[in-house]
């Protein structure tokens, strides 16, 4: 019916200080969406990427326009 409908929450992330980057093993081909700590270099990792479905979910979670960097 539409009563309970998925509500879509804007998360934020500290802008200055971290960037949002994808890594990726060379290994298995996993790959995991983060935020790179620009000062320490350390990779905070939010989610699973299986395909280009979860990508976009994690851009429009965090309102990330335009690509991600990888990192292997």
């Amino acid at each position: 019916m539409g009563i309970f409908k998925k509500k879509t929450v804007t998360k934020t992330y500290d802008k200055g200080n971290k960037k949002p980057v994808i890594k990726a093993s060379i290994c298995n081909g996993e790959q995991v969406a983060g935020f790179k700590d620009l000062h320490t270099g350390k990779i905070e990792e939010v989610m699973l990427i299986k395909n280009q479905a979860d990508l976009d979910v994690f851009k429009k979670m965090y309102g990330i326009d335009g690509e991600i960097e990888k990192e292997y």
